[in-house]
């Protein structure tokens, strides 16, 4: 059995980590996170540096032999006032690919937000442990799936033998950009939101940068997709522009044809894939902007928009839809590598009637699986944009 004396800790570097755009050192450790300083630092959005800090898809990756594994983070957790208490972020352990354990981390930072006021109040906390023991002996492939959605600060990584990073799986990268439901929102684990699930079953490498409330076409986020190397790319538009009530009809369209412009710049010949929004109810007619409902004891949201302001040029779902399909076919007669999906495929009318969103607009567990599966389907499989 192993002892404290039996641990060796080993420096927790960038080639120790996959899925993760950036380090940032901080007091106490290391900072995943999956914007680049640069764009980080023309962001003046709390709601993003929050999700882009918060370590979708990032992943320790390591080969070792040893059987007991601790892993020391200071996570940044969540607390909606009115709304119920948020679960403990969740880790997930891989071992030669197949689950073999999850914890998680108590203690941390406790973040109080407002979404009435728009108020922030951050107190902070401790450090916790993570361990995992009894892993089968003999050299084998690790990966730690870091919490989805919570910032996870990484602290100190300790093993009872040697480590060190996990081979090439030589997969094809699959980089992806969405909203909160792309970044995860109510996803039972890391490992099963429905990017990591389609990137399990289309066996490619995913860089996830979904964030909750940031895929508004933001110029520093296609920039760092047009400098992150990867093999396939897509993008899924629309959710987060229209309950932001950020843009208009006449300023949508050029802001998408520069993002793709802006990503075609560094990944020319790479299959883009466009994704429109899922069925979400709320929104498919009525404009946003989005506002939450506490009245039913938890929280759901609401749309506080006029349908009839869409002839002024308000956004709904399916004015997107339409744009970006015209787009797309417009400008896949000069790209063959462009493709488009309409999101409703992968979730829509029929699916909301046995799966509905529990708050208005995020899927639960069940639901990432269905879009997971329905997206490598579509996607990876024969004559898919990613075949």
């Amino acid at each position: 059995m192993s002892t404290t004396d039996d641990w060796i800790t080993t420096p927790i570097t960038a080639d120790l980590l996959r899925g993760a755009l950036d380090l940032e050192r901080t007091e106490r450790g290391l900072l995943p996170h999956r914007l680049p300083a640069r764009a980080r630092a023309q962001n003046n959005d709390g709601q993003l540096a929050m999700a882009e800090s918060q370590p979708s898809g990032v992943r320790l990756a390591l080969r070792t032999r040893a059987t007991a594994l601790e892993l020391d983070t200071l996570p940044t957790k969540r607390v909606y006032a009115g709304a119920p208490p948020r679960p403990d972020g969740v880790y997930e352990l891989l071992v030669d690919g197949r689950p073999a354990g999850r914890g998680s981390v108590a203690g941390g930072n406790t973040l109080t937000i407002d979404m009435t006021t728009g108020t922030v109040d951050l107190a902070p906390g401790p450090a916790g442990t993570l361990r995992f023991t009894d892993l089968p002996g003999g050299s084998k492939d690790i990966e730690i799936w870091l919490p989805h959605n919570e910032t996870t600060e990484l602290v100190a990584l300790r093993t009872n033998a040697p480590v060190e990073p996990g081979r090439d799986p030589g997969r094809r990268v699959w980089l992806h950009h969405g909203s909160s439901i792309s970044h995860g929102s109510d996803a039972a684990g890391p490992t099963t939101t429905w990017p990591a699930l389609a990137a399990s079953l289309g066996g490619v490498e995913l860089v996830n940068l979904g964030f909750g409330g940031g895929a508004l076409l933001d110029p520093f986020t296609a920039r760092a997709m047009r400098d992150t190397p990867a093999d396939l790319i897509s993008v899924k538009i629309g959710i987060n522009v229209v309950n932001a009530d950020l843009m208009r009809l006449r300023a949508f369209g050029p802001a998408v044809h520069g993002f793709l412009d802006t990503v075609r710049e560094g990944h020319p010949t790479a299959p883009l894939l466009v994704v429109s929004p899922i069925l979400c109810p709320v929104q498919e007619d009525t404009p946003g902007p989005l506002a939450p409902d506490f009245s039913g004891g938890g929280v759901r949201f609401v749309a506080t928009g006029d349908p009839a302001e869409r002839a002024s040029g308000k956004l709904t779902l399916n004015v997107i839809r339409d744009e970006l399909s015209r787009i797309v076919r417009e400008r896949a007669a000069e790209d063959e590598n462009l493709h488009h999906l309409d999101g409703r495929e992968l979730y829509g009318a029929a699916d909301a009637v046995d799966l509905p969103l529990p708050d208005g607009i995020h899927p639960d567990a069940a639901t990432h699986r269905l879009i997971g599966e329905r997206f490598a389907e579509l996607a990876f499989a024969d004559r898919g944009a990613f075949a």
